[in-house]
């Protein structure tokens, strides 16, 4: 499914992005790949979207950008084409649209985009799941795709987990539409560009040479049942958990089964330790 309460509108104004590195409309469905690896960003600068700004300085007159949103919310994939997809203007050509893993990678696979704007959380399987899919699109020397994460969360896991998949940058869904438009050229230079608050762990989990290995226990578990397992760890009831996900208490039921299932845990009780002694509470 996705994030808990999306906006489901325009983009909302933000603090900026962080961007780094070096390289290089609204239709049903498309895609490529790029060569954005899992390897660590190489430094950040901040760009700061002043209230009121013109358009952004990485759509250069006659420069273009063809882009696929990737979102299970259809109204804010509507707006954020209303807010950047107006080429002449903007230089944004959005060629696709994608609700679900299954219908990003065929959208992707068919219109080969430069760069997609990608929901961390998708029925399906989740971004991380759409890079895996995609990988070979990414790793095209000659027309690579690149993918921008656009979510509303900002947990680590999620923001680590895309990069490690091999998205070139994370940024929420509180950046602004000139904001939003630079990351994406950013993006299809082969910049790294993130969200300011997020580049400071991002570039520590990568840099520092203690960084905790990648959990094997963790990525046995799909993006859905993480969520449940998140909220299970937090107190929530069944109930309480199918209304902020947007999924019936039967289907909440069944991850947590495949959960304690797939940790060989044996109740809740058991399952919010193990999720507190990763710090996922």
């Amino acid at each position: 499914m996705s994030d808990a309460n999306k906006p489901t509108g325009a983009v909302e104004p933000d603090a900026g992005t962080t961007g780094a590195g070096t390289a290089g409309g609204p239709a049903a469905a498309t895609g490529a790949a790029g060569s954005a690896g899992a390897g660590a960003p190489s430094g950040a600068t901040t760009a700061n979207d002043p209230a009121g700004a013109p358009d952004p300085a990485g759509s250069a007159p006659g420069r273009r950008v063809r882009v696929v949103l990737v979102d299970d919310h259809r109204m804010f994939r509507t707006g954020v084409q209303a807010e950047i997809g107006q080429t002449e203007r903007t230089g944004v050509e959005v060629v696709g649209e994608a609700a679900d893993v299954d219908q990003a990678v065929t959208v992707i696979t068919a219109t080969r985009p430069e760069v997609v704007l990608l929901d961390v959380h998708l029925p399906g399987g989740g971004g991380v799941e759409v890079l895996r899919r995609c990988s070979p699109l990414m790793a095209d020397a000659e027309q690579p795709v690149r993918f921008l994460a656009l979510s509303v969360s900002d947990a680590a896991e999620d923001v680590i987990g895309v990069i490690r998949g091999g998205a070139r940058g994370y940024v929420t869904k509180t950046i602004t539409g000139t904001d939003l438009v630079d990351s994406i050229f950013r993006v299809q230079d082969g910049d790294a560009v993130f969200s300011p608050r997020l580049a400071g762990f991002v570039l520590d989990a990568f840099a520092s040479t203690d960084a905790p290995p990648v959990d094997e226990d963790m990525d046995r578990l799909t993006q859905r049942e993480r969520e449940v397992l998140r909220l299970i760890a937090r107190g929530y009831a069944y109930k309480e958990i199918a209304k902020q996900l947007f999924i019936s208490v039967k289907t909440v039921e069944s991850h947590v089964s495949a959960v304690l299932r797939k940790l060989q845990l044996s109740n809740r009780h058991e399952l919010t330790r193990w999720a507190t002694a990763r710090r996922l509470v």
